[in-house]
């Protein structure tokens, strides 16, 4: 791959007030390319995702995302340079319907490579919400929630998205569901940044992975190759 990536960072460190959570970490992502971040819970996935959103106070000798530098910058302005965010907590409009949390996650695409989406699209990705389209979203399950969660993101017509935590606590056939979407997602261009503890549903969907521990990415590489090495499976993902 001779284009650049779309977001490149380089010696990240981050902290929640005194307590340094991520140290000197770095990483990239290209367009259309899945990769995902592993590692067990308190290893600093999320806590990745966040600084990159500009959630998290931090500081990098790089921190780009479409050839635009993002370190320090709000989120709001993030996003709208084309950076979607899928939170673990979903935080969906739960009195609003399946139809108005779309309607409100949609955007203009920034950037003429941004597919554009819309909720019919979303639909043939998402079949039950299809069938939801009028039910409000506190009546909805956690599978459902977390698909419309992805859905409403999409809407606004990103060039990346960051998911953490996209297979947690779902059912099995939710989780493949989940997998079609990220699938989907790469096959119109999107970059993908995952965290991810379940290793079969990164295997699924991951071109390449970063394994992360205590704040520290201990590896990088082919996702066959970190499923293919037991011993790096044992010491850094438990599995």
């Amino acid at each position: 791959m001779n284009e650049a990536p779309i977001l490149a960072i380089e010696g990240l460190n981050a902290a929640y007030g005194l307590a340094q959570i991520l140290f000197d970490l770095s990483l990239s992502v290209r367009r259309g390319e899945v990769v995902a971040l592993m590692g067990r819970n308190g290893a600093g996935k999320s806590s990745t995702l966040k600084a990159i959103m500009g959630l998290v106070a931090a500081q990098a000798r790089v921190l780009r995302f479409a050839g635009h530098d993002i370190l320090g910058m709000a989120s709001y302005r993030i996003a709208r340079l084309g950076l979607g965010y899928v939170p673990e907590e979903r935080r969906i409009f739960t009195d609003l319907t399946v139809a108005e949390n779309l309607a409100v996650g949609a955007k203009p695409a920034v950037g003429g490579k941004a597919p554009a989406w819309t909720p019919e699209r979303l639909y043939s990705i998402f079949p039950n919400l299809a069938h939801m389209r009028q039910r409000r979203a506190s009546q909805m399950s956690g599978g459902e929630q977390q698909m419309l969660t992805i859905a409403r993101t999409l809407m606004g017509n990103p060039q990346a998205v960051l998911l953490d935590e996209p297979s947690e606590g779902l059912a099995p056939v939710v989780v493949q569901d989940m997998a079609a979407a990220v699938a989907r997602m790469k096959a119109e261009g999107i970059a993908v940044l995952l965290s991810e503890q379940n290793l079969h549903f990164a295997s699924a969907v991951a071109d390449r992975a970063y394994v992360i521990e205590k704040g520290i990415i201990r590896h990088e590489g082919p996702m066959a190759a970190i499923v293919a090495d037991a011993s790096l499976r044992e010491t850094y993902l438990g599995v």
